[in-house]
């Protein structure tokens, strides 16, 4: 029988009952989404991959385990555990002193409609690109993991107020902070983000 017809939780109870390609079904199904958020606060390829796969054996351990208990949120669970993992590695490392090393350039804006541009184009777009990641960067850290979860993870704000356990109207607040400071930076630098 087709898997992929079945919710999330199905899956999980399959899995539990010694089906192992349920939790095949369920990785394929949530991997883009998952390791873009691990993506988005790592900022490199090789430590997302790892983290993601850490994230998946630790969510496989406790389904094992009989610890998954959030019926039917379980790509929110799924997040938590890797937004977890995320933040033991910054602890680590801040305790190791050591930097992070942002190595691979990892487009978060890639779109159809910037296809077949010119090198100019292109120029200004990558200009664009990181003008936005700096802009980002510099927002709080709630507000900045409130646009990351949702504008790149693609999470609804439903999703976002569940992992980082606040009400929706906080979530909802904090993008709309995280706008307005984000408008208050382009004004203050003279950032423009548009193709001429």
């Amino acid at each position: 029988m087709c898997n992929s017809s079945y919710s999330d939780y199905e899956l999980v109870q399959q899995f539990e009952s010694g089906n192992h390609q349920a939790i095949e079904e369920l990785i394929a199904r949530h991997k883009k989404r998952i390791f873009t958020y691990i993506m988005l606060m790592v900022k490199n390829e090789q430590l997302a991959e790892d983290i993601f796969q850490d994230t998946f054996i630790k969510v496989i351990l406790s389904l094992k385990e009989g610890r998954y208990s959030d019926k039917g949120k379980f790509v929110s669970w799924v997040a938590r555990i890797a937004h977890n993992l995320i933040i033991d590695h910054f602890r680590k490392e801040k305790n190791l002193q050591t930097v992070s090393n942002d190595q691979s350039e990892y487009d978060l804006f890639n779109s159809a409609k910037l296809c077949d541009q010119n090198i100019e184009d292109t120029m200004v777009n990558d200009q664009i690109v990181r003008d936005i990641r700096r802009m980002i960067d510099e927002l709080p850290e709630d507000q900045r993991e409130v646009v990351l979860l949702r504008h790149y993870a693609g999470m609804s704000f439903k999703e976002i107020a569940d992992q980082t356990n606040v009400s929706i109207n906080t979530a909802l607040g904090r993008m709309r902070y995280a706008l307005i400071n984000l408008r208050k930076i382009m004004a203050e630098n003279q950032i423009n983000l548009t193709l001429a």
